[in-house]
């Protein structure tokens, strides 16, 4: 039983790390797609607005935003609208790469 336990344990952290990895993989990128020169990594939190209020992204941003999760993780947003939920954050962006990643 403690075995069971133990690879749960691993299983759990090896999946935050994970987690953790792919959110600055997309700070990173996002920073280097959108030509965000006057930001860094750090400057982005996970839960922090795209647009708006937040990094305050646009309609081409969106665009380009698409086009990365197709190239870099084999997503296709057949619906502009669906993205209105998915980029909300680098969290949620993430939460769905990793539930429908294909690459």
């Amino acid at each position: 039983m403690e075995h069971k336990k133990l690879i749960e344990k691993r299983l759990k952290n090896y999946t935050q790390n994970n987690m953790g990895n792919l959110k600055e993989e997309l700070k990173a990128k996002i920073i280097e797609t959108l030509n965000l020169e006057d930001l860094t990594v750090e400057d982005i939190a996970d839960g922090d607005a795209l647009f708006g209020d937040g990094l305050a992204l646009d309609s081409i941003d969106a665009l380009e935003l698409i086009v990365l999760m197709d190239k870099d993780y084999g997503i296709r947003l057949a619906d502009p609208k669906e993205g209105r939920a998915i980029f909300t954050s680098i969290q949620t962006m993430a939460d769905y790469i990793e539930a429908n990643r294909t690459k």
